[in-house]
């Protein structure tokens, strides 16, 4: 991430078009309102527009804008589109794989000649945007499947910037968590924080939905846990139940060691009985083994990773 922020910095001063790159939720479009905050434009306005999420039959109009009677409906005076509206500023396309093939035509135009015509219009307008395009999809391979113009893609991928998942950058977890933490506490008049134990199971998770779910697990515990300090049992099932790590390698590797699995599971085992019973005794018979191998699975997977910590 240091070197994705220092990338956006860099190019920041200057007006060449960017490609965010990164799944769902990885945080693309925060990196397109840092590059704008730290630009030359940063007076000017930030337009943000998602491909994907406006009717194939508006989003000409919405992006173009169109003159007096283009179609039924249209304002008497004309719309000025969303690219006329970032003149001098910066337009954010967030999901641009999902643009029409015959609005991509139109869009290089912009990029290109600085210039574009509403929708119904006989002359063409000069704008000056700075353009960021955003996606989660392989946009080269939908050149290659021919859903994509390449003219387009190659204008847009000048300075590509492809941002991790969070599982591949797992060092930002925990900051990332405190960082909302501390965001909602704020805004619902709370003093929540988490337990090593509840870190420990955050650092484990894949994390599919990336930072933007973990935003919204976190604003959710803040929320319904009663007490200040969120634990284990306030978290939702889905963390609980599954080793997420050793989960993620079976769904992405489809075999890994039988060792390596059992012991997952012997790990939770003795974790949950270490905490419910009261001495060992309890917990043998509660896992149908002797007092001696709870002992022994006691200082394996709990005290020598206590030791660890400290």
């Amino acid at each position: 991430m240091g070197e994705v922020l220092h990338t956006a910095s860099n190019v920041a001063s200057v007006i060449s078009t960017v490609l965010i790159l990164g799944e769902s939720g990885v945080g693309k479009e925060v990196v397109a309102k840092l590059i704008h905050k730290l630009s030359k434009r940063n007076d000017k306005a930030l337009i943000s527009i998602n491909c994907g999420a406006i009717p194939e039959n508006l989003i000409e109009s919405e992006l173009f804008g169109y003159e007096t009677g283009a179609f039924t409906g249209a304002q008497r005076k004309g719309k000025a589109g969303l690219i006329e509206l970032a003149h001098e500023g910066t337009l954010f396309l967030d999901e641009v794989g999902e643009l029409p093939l015959n609005l991509q035509v139109k869009l290089l135009r912009v990029i290109q000649e600085k210039k574009l015509m509403r929708l119904g219009g006989l002359s063409e307008t000069e704008v000056d945007v700075r353009i960021i395009a955003a996606t989660n999809k392989n946009l080269f391979k939908m050149v290659q499947e021919g859903k994509f113009r390449s003219d387009l893609y190659y204008r847009l991928n000048v300075v590509p910037i492809e941002i991790p998942p969070l599982r591949k950058r797992r060092a930002d977890i925990i900051p990332l968590c405190y960082y909302f933490i501390e965001k909602y506490n704020r805004k619902y008049r709370c003093n929540k924080e988490l337990t090593p134990e509840v870190e420990d199971i955050f650092k484990r998770y894949s994390w599919p939905g990336n930072v933007r779910e973990l935003e919204n697990v976190i604003e959710r515990l803040v929320v319904t846990t009663q007490m200040d300090e969120i634990d284990e049992k306030n978290l939702p099932l889905f963390f609980i139940e599954d080793n997420q790590s050793v989960y993620e390698r079976v769904k992405l590797e489809g075999i890994i060691p039988l060792k390596e699995a059992f012991e997952a599971l012997e790990r939770k085992l003795i974790e949950r009985a270490y905490k419910k019973y009261k001495n060992t005794y309890e917990m043998a018979e509660a896992l149908g083994v002797n007092q001696s191998t709870v002992v022994r699975k006691i200082h394996k997977y709990i005290k020598s990773n206590a030791l660890k910590h400290d």
